[in-house]
């Protein structure tokens, strides 16, 4: 059988590895899939570095448009990201009938819900399973090996920046401007890692996994987004006395009048396998009523690890290229006409519990009014840790771990405490999850 034409939109880190994996790996996939997968045609801008990637083993073209014009390629790869041009691409190469892999998470979580309306209103696929956590296979887990259940949860580090940071904020003491800089240095980090840092990249991930697991449209406008810059080195090593890791995590869970959706730093107990996930590596912890609690842990980017998930996806579409397009598995897990209107809650309806650290005056009678002020708002504490002041202070710090708690209830809690005279500075507040 004549192998499946491919054309390949970028051929950066992630579209050199997808050549070379596919070159390396040829005849195994091709085992795998029926038929072989070829990726004949590449366009780039830098044409010559395309070349020196590709050398004779497909054509290299300055215009993207010319791949999806061509009537011999099935499969269009766009790894160009973005919302730009790249929306306009994958929006013409499904309205020229090509399928469509891509590991762009922006564009989906910002327009998934326009893309896969025409990609079923052509009868093709989008496959994106490298558009979340890398070489982790959590799409497919997701949208396939889960299926029977009823998801309660999801919580991930599925930013792989950011948990560098934090894991070396928590191994050496040092501060994020610090650790930034050095994260910079070693590649890690982009010289401008506003996405990584402000939790930007994680909402964007977090949102399609949420539309998967709970069968409603991709809506990133709706996520409550924070990102690491304002974490201290003090807050990481509280936490870790009160035997807790930091940790940012993308969550979405189920509730009785909707669904949460937001990334934000998150104290987990240390015993948890999720907490010990150190460096660039990503993990992400699923929660079905069937199925109990699975964990998904590898590479969540880099070049052969996301190409892995890129062929696994032209490996999927292969298998069904022929397939009765009504047949094959949805976009979103839900078949398209039944995804619900279930709204996503704002964050003063969230409920989770919280770390609290207030630096407040070394006197008589002031953990009684901040503790009073919680037992007002019906706020239970789980654990308290007051330094003790060296010789001289007349201040302290008050470290507050609480129970379960509406997010609206707390936030007047703070309110009312911030507005004592003897809270000498801003509270900080970090949520807790105890991923039971």
């Amino acid at each position: 059988m004549k192998p499946i034409q491919v054309g390949l939109l970028g051929i950066g880190t992630v579209g050199s590895g997808t050549f070379n994996v596919l070159q390396r790996n040829q005849e195994e996939i091709r085992r795998r899939a029926g038929r072989g997968i070829q990726i004949t045609m590449v366009a780039d801008l830098d044409t010559a570095r395309a070349k020196s990637v590709v050398g004779d083993g497909a054509k290299v073209v300055g215009d993207a448009r010319e791949v999806i014009a061509n009537p011999e390629i099935d499969i269009v790869i766009e790894l160009i990201g973005g919302y730009g041009i790249a929306k306009t691409l994958v929006m013409e190469a499904i309205a020229a009938g090509k399928h469509v892999v891509t590991a762009n998470k922006a564009l989906l979580a910002v327009h998934g819900t326009e893309i896969f309306a025409a990609a079923h209103a052509k009868g093709v696929i989008v496959a994106f399973e490298a558009a979340v956590a890398g070489g982790i296979p959590i799409i497919k887990a997701l949208r396939e090996g889960l299926t029977a259940n009823r998801i309660e949860w999801i919580a991930g580090i599925i930013n792989g920046t950011t948990n560098f940071i934090l894991s070396e904020m928590r191994a050496k003491g040092l501060d994020f401007d610090v650790v930034l800089k050095e994260a910079q240095r070693l590649g890690y980090a982009e010289a401008d890692p506003t996405f990584d840092i402000e939790g930007v990249d994680a909402a964007h991930k977090a949102t399609i996994m949420s539309a998967i697991a709970f069968g409603i449209p991709v809506q990133f406008d709706k996520a409550h987004v924070e990102g690491i810059t304002k974490l201290q080195a003090a807050d990481i090593n509280y936490a870790e006395q009160l035997g807790y890791r930091i940790k940012l995590l993308g969550i979405t869970k189920r509730r009785d009048k909707g669904f949460e959706l937001r990334v934000h730093p998150t104290l987990i107990p240390s015993k948890r396998l999720i907490a010990n996930v150190e460096g660039a590596m990503n993990a992400v912890v699923v929660h079905g009523d069937a199925v109990g609690t699975t964990l998904y842990y590898g590479k969540g980017a880099g070049s052969e690890p996301t190409a892995s998930a890129v062929i696994a996806d032209l490996v999927d579409i292969t298998r069904l290229h022929t397939a009765d397009p009504d047949h094959r598995v949805p976009h979103l897990a839900f078949q398209p006409n039944e995804l619900a209107n279930t709204p996503i809650l704002g964050m003063d309806e969230v409920v989770t519990s919280f770390y609290l650290r207030l630096q407040v005056a070394d006197q008589a009678g002031v953990l009684a009014r901040i503790t009073g002020i919680l037992a007002e708002r019906g706020i239970s504490i789980d654990a308290l840790l007051q330094r003790e002041s060296a010789e001289g202070e007349a201040q302290t710090d008050v470290i507050i771990l609480t129970h379960d708690t509406v997010e609206g209830e707390m936030n007047k809690a703070i309110a009312q405490m911030q507005a004592l005279p003897t809270v000498l500075a801003p509270i900080v507040r970090i949520r807790k999850e105890e991923l039971n």
